[in-house]
């Protein structure tokens, strides 16, 4: 399966929304992969608000996947800082760090470890209004992790979390599904007053690669884009699968006969014969 998915995942751009796509910019920009735009969108987010802060796991050098390269040395150690290996302490400091009106943007490190902060996010972040008579939030908390198998990475590096969030009332549950998205959608999530989980797909890291415009820009929140239209089918996902439905699309639209009937019938008439044989048959 590792070589399976080693040989499909390959550089690739997007195509063009469609009707009813979220309005980004016309603007060309400059050609970034999905880690580089989301890079980008965090030195925004703290060069245009200084009560913004980014911490997590090794966020210091970089991270894992290299998203808070740079961060550090522009913005300094105050701002964007390591944290211990404990998901429920980083999310706790996120929410209290919101609380008092800043903008915490926690990163972990994987969303499979994201299991033992699931109280700290549901119990707290997610009630923190309701439970205060609106008196007080944690909309300024933004908790990013990288999600989704890219084919090596064993059970406790490939897991897709999201479902669970999705069905608890208080936070928004933001995916992207390419470079432009990401940016526009990272900095809408931080500015957002509501709690936001911001699942980042790891296979579109790097092999996701289009023209994203260099400026502070947004996309809109809990708008639904239109890729294609079509009459005959509708086709709903989010995230790295968007760009399989998009390649389904494509080959949809090819008309195609399985057989060659004017030859196999030709045959027939000259041999009299016809033996259909199934692929996958086999007598144990």
């Amino acid at each position: 399966m590792a070589a399976l998915l080693g040989r499909s995942c390959r550089r690739f751009g997007f195509l063009s929304s469609g009707h009813g796509a979220r309005s980004v910019s016309t603007e060309t920009g400059k050609s970034l992969n999905l880690y580089s735009a989301i890079n980008q969108a965090l030195h925004i987010a703290l060069d245009s608000d200084p009560r913004s802060y980014v911490f997590g796991e090794d966020v210091g050098f970089g991270g894992v996947f290299r998203c808070t390269t740079g961060l550090a040395e522009r913005f300094g150690k105050n701002r964007v800082f390591n944290t211990p290996l404990c998901e429920q302490g980083i999310v706790g400091f996120g929410i209290g760090l919101a609380a008092m009106g800043n903008r915490a943007i926690v990163e972990i490190q994987f969303a499979d470890y994201i299991y033992p902060a699931f109280d700290q996010i549901v119990n707290e972040a997610a009630k923190f209004r309701y439970r205060s008579g609106n008196q007080f939030n944690c909309g300024g908390l933004t908790i990013r992790a990288p999600y989704g198998a890219v084919g090596h990475g064993g059970h406790y590096h490939s897991q897709s979390p999201e479902a669970f969030f999705c069905h608890v009332p208080g936070i928004k549950v933001v995916i992207p599904r390419s470079p432009r998205e990401a940016k526009g959608l990272l900095l809408s999530s931080i500015r957002d007053p509501n709690p936001v989980v911001f699942f980042e797909p790891k296979w579109l890291y790097r092999q996701a690669v289009e023209e994203v415009p260099e400026h502070d820009y947004m996309i809109p929140l809990s708008e639904a884009e239109v890729i294609r239209e079509g009459n005959d089918i509708t086709l709903v996902g989010w995230g790295a699968q968007l760009t399989i439905m998009e390649q389904a699309c494509l080959d949809a639209e090819k008309v195609f006969s399985l057989f060659d009937n004017s030859r196999m019938i030709g045959s027939q008439l000259l041999t009299q014969v016809v033996i259909l044989c199934r692929k996958g048959y086999h007598v144990n």
